[in-house]
């Protein structure tokens, strides 16, 4: 399969997505984390080249193979904190807004606030909407994987 786009983006939209990425990591919240966040949403949303490029993140900021090869099963293994588990939980019902899904439980969000301050929240919500924006248009684009933007 091909890519269906190969012209980069606009200059400006280039601009704005790197002042995004820079709030989002100056927002309180471990890179590591914010990698599985991303590393998660974009396996439920099929989306090969955020899966690679998330993986590739992760292992530069220090994340173990055994965690990387698990987060899809995240519930089912010990590797990660409640921390950790209370983000993912959040990624996952922020992601899954489709068919009936019931999204964002006052239980998810009460979790995760048990665990982050509002403006780490703030971050976690902000990348898991960008991840799945992300993911939208790769998956539109047909985009490969193999790219570590």
């Amino acid at each position: 399969m091909e890519a269906r786009v190969k012209s980069p983006a606009h200059p400006d939209v280039t601009t704005a997505i790197q002042h995004l990425y820079k709030a989002i990591h100056s927002g309180g919240v471990d890179s590591r984390l914010l990698s599985l966040i991303h590393l998660r949403a974009s396996q439920i949303n099929g989306c090969s080249p955020c899966i690679f490029a998330s993986v590739e993140a992760a292992r530069k900021a220090g994340e173990t193979e055994e965690r990387l090869h698990n987060v899809v099963a995240w519930r089912e293994t010990p590797f990660y904190t409640d921390e950790e588990r209370a983000a993912l939980a959040l990624a996952e019902a922020a992601t899954r807004l489709q068919d009936g899904a019931p999204g964002v439980t006052d239980e998810i969000w009460d979790a995760a606030a048990d665990h982050f301050t509002e403006e780490q929240l703030g971050t976690i919500i902000l990348e898991v909407a960008t991840t799945n924006f992300f993911n939208r248009i790769n998956r539109a684009v047909r985009e490969q994987a193999g790219k570590a933007w």
